[in-house]
Formats: structure tokens, C-alpha cells, sequence
């Protein structure tokens, strides 16, 4: 595959303007980027920019902190769907997470993917805040719930993709679903460990960076 399709080219700051969203959707056809990932209030806009570019336009569910109730979760998936997005990174409830209730945690993701009517889905876990043995019954929660990804980080946390995480969550999942990398890739060696830990995909705001550094070689 070539490395421009591993990248979900990203910008959620809360700033975020009209032209922040315009420069990361031409960036993104310009390498060809697999999509952009913004904030749901700029979906309609970035499906507008990327019309015929072939990158997909991806956005955010029970963001950053996942604590939001099933139902309104499932409301914005549907939401977002019908304003254009072709792809839905959900954020797992994590205090349920915490305290082991791991049938909230599948009731959660389901009712996402249900939502979502066959949009694909990639599940936040946050590996930052769970332990090693939470972020394997996260990621069993999610295959349980048909997701089509795990993915490490939201980016907002207090740490962002490790390769050990990747590998973990890799392990975890096998075949049933994929691995979503993002947080802190900032560089293409850094780019380049996540991938030969398993990562299917990169989500990060430095995706031009990182074709420039190929470029540059």
C-alpha cells in the first residue's frame, strides 16, 4: 500500500477555521491522503472540498472524552453520516472502562456501529488511561461489536500512540478488525514503527510533513 494511504490527515483543535479546514482538505488531495479527520461541525465542508478527490472525509463521536450517553452518540453518527462523513472514530466510555463494565463498554460501541448502517467504524480506546489488561478487553469489546478498527488515541490525552500499544491492541484483534495508530506521529521514523507494529492506519496533523521527509530522501 502506498504511504500516503495509511494517513487519516487530522485537524480536531477546537480553532480550527474555515481556511485551517480548506489547506488540510488540499493537502490531502494533494498526497492523496485515505481521509480527513474533523470535528463533526466541519463534515459538510470537508465532503464539499474532497467531492471527487477520492479522500474519504472521517470525523469524531463522543469526543474527546466518551462519556457521553449511548443514545446521543448514535444520534451524532447518524448525524454526521447524513452531513457526509464516510468514516466514524467513536470514543469508548472509559469510565465504564475503568470499573470493568465491559457490557456497557460492547452496548456502547454497538450502538455506534448499529448507527452507523455499515460506515465504518473505528473504536477509541485511549490507551493511556487503561491498563494492559483493560485495553485487551477494550479491543475484545470492539470485535465483539463488528467494529471495522481499535484505534490508540484521541490525541487529547495525557499520551498518545506507543508502538507497544499498537503491537498489544494488533495481538488483540488479529484478523476481526484493524489498528488505528494516532497521537504524537509527528515523523516518518515514528510513522514507520507504528506500521511495523501492526498499525493498518496513521492518524495524525503532520501527514504533509511526513511526505515531504519521503520526498526529501
Amino acid at each position: 500500500m502506498e504511504k500516503s494511504k495509511y494517513i487519516d490527515h487530522t485537524n480536531l483543535k477546537a480553532t480550527a477555521t474555515y481556511d485551517d479546514i480548506l489547506k488540510l482538505c488540499n493537502e490531502a488531495n494533494q498526497y492523496q491522503f485515505a481521509s480527513v479527520c474533523v470535528n463533526p461541525s466541519n463534515v459538510s465542508l470537508a465532503h464539499k472540498l474532497l467531492t471527487d478527490t477520492g479522500v474519504l472525509t472521517c470525523t469524531v463521536v463522543g469526543f474527546p472524552l466518551g462519556a457521553t450517553p449511548s443514545e446521543v452518540k448514535a444520534y451524532e453518527t447518524t448525524k454526521a453520516i447524513a452531513d457526509g462523513a464516510d468514516e466514524i472514530d467513536m470514543v469508548i466510555n472509559l469510565g465504564m472502562a475503568k470499573a470493568h463494565n465491559w457490557e456497557y463498554v460492547y452496548e456502547d460501541i454497538k450502538a455506534v456501529v448499529d448507527a452507523a448502517n455499515g460506515v465504518l467504524v473505528k473504536v477509541i480506546i485511549e490507551c493511556c488511561y487503561l491498563t494492559e489488561e483493560e485495553k485487551v478487553e477494550a479491543c475484545k469489546a470492539s470485535v465483539k461489536a463488528k467494529a471495522n478498527f481499535v484505534k490508540t488515541s484521541t490525541g487529547f490525552g495525557t499520551g498518545g500512540a506507543t508502538v507497544a500499544d499498537v503491537a498489544l491492541m494488533k495481538k488483540t484483534v488479529g484478523d476481526a478488525c484493524l489498528v488505528k495508530a494516532a497521537g504524537g506521529i509527528r515523523d516518518k521514523k515514528t510513522f514507520e514503527e507504528m506500521i511495523a507494529a501492526g498499525a493498518d492506519r496513521i492518524g495524525c496533523s503532520c501527514g504533509a510533513k511526513i511526505m515531504e521527509e519521503y520526498a526529501n530522501e
